[in-house]
């Protein structure tokens, strides 16, 4: 586990999305950090759609990632 330092105000972003869906503030951020990897690598993909491929694999790590996208383009 690391440390990550974020601004005050991302902070308070956090804290207040966590208490809405009945998160932890690290759980909230983890979910928000997941789902901006995967918005990124699969940026056709909708909202409802990154979270059905988190429902299917709610770990995914980068190169499993990549290595899936790089997959479907060959």
């Amino acid at each position: 586990m690391g440390i990550v330092k974020i601004s005050d105000a991302l902070h308070d972003e956090i804290r207040h999305a966590s208490t809405v869906m009945s998160r932890s503030i690290n759980a909230q951020a983890e979910f928000w950090v997941r789902i901006g990897m995967l918005a990124e690598l699969n940026p056709d993909l909708n909202y409802t759609q990154l979270c059905k491929m988190l429902l299917r694999n709610p770990a995914p790590n980068l190169e499993t990632l990549v290595r899936e996208k790089t997959a479907t383009h060959e």
